[in-house]
């Protein structure tokens, strides 16, 4: 991402692609420059550092949960369910 272009920081990348790259930015993979905008960004937008707030507690509360814990039902929906999702090719 190229954020050169002489705006003040934090305004050189927009909403939209702050929720697109906030996985990769919770996960500590995107480049500082990236990194260091999107801060910026959620310094000045209270919408984009909610959604960053929620997304924080939605890994916190499911990102810990063992696979063992779940009934076998629950497992078959999950696995009916990313088959029936649409493929997307990286």
């Amino acid at each position: 991402m190229d954020m050169t272009d002489g705006a003040a920081p934090g305004m050189t990348i927009t909403c939209q692609e702050v929720v697109e790259l906030v996985t990769d930015y919770l996960e500590r993979i995107v480049d500082d420059e990236t990194r260091v905008e999107i801060e910026a960004h959620l310094a000045l937008c209270p919408g984009c550092d909610e959604y960053l707030r929620q997304m924080r507690a939605t890994l916190d509360a499911l990102g810990h949960v063992p696979l063992d814990s779940l009934s076998g039902a629950a497992k078959q929906d999950l696995l009916a369910a990313f088959r029936r999702s649409p493929r997307t090719e990286g």
